[in-house]
């Protein structure tokens, strides 16, 4: 089992990673409360860093609108296959009490 939701854990966080103009990011929440904070306050380009530091110039709205499309996709495919774990744990617990009581 715990195999299994490090092996799901690793797809979602290459899932959660963004290549664009050279950078790579991390998607996350605090990388998504950013940008939209800028684009509320109607920036429309932006500079920002990298996982390694590096300045990457994005146009902020379709930037933005990727990257939340990026997360929810992988964060509803986790959450789906991290349910199908749990049932699948739960299915074996039962059939192993049923051994056992035999």
């Amino acid at each position: 089992m715990n195999n299994q939701k490090a092996a799901l854990l690793a797809k979602t966080e290459s899932l959660l990673s963004y290549s664009i103009n050279g950078g790579t990011f991390t998607i996350d929440l605090q990388l998504l409360t950013f940008c939209k904070q800028l684009i509320d306050e109607q920036e429309q380009e932006v500079v920002l860093l990298d996982i390694y530091k590096n300045p990457i110039l994005v146009e902020l709205e379709s930037f933005y609108e990727e990257i939340r499309s990026r997360y929810f996709e992988a964060s509803n495919e986790y959450y789906i296959e991290y349910e199908k774990l749990r049932k699948s744990r739960k299915v074996h617990k039962v059939l192993d009490l049923n051994e056992d009581g035999e």
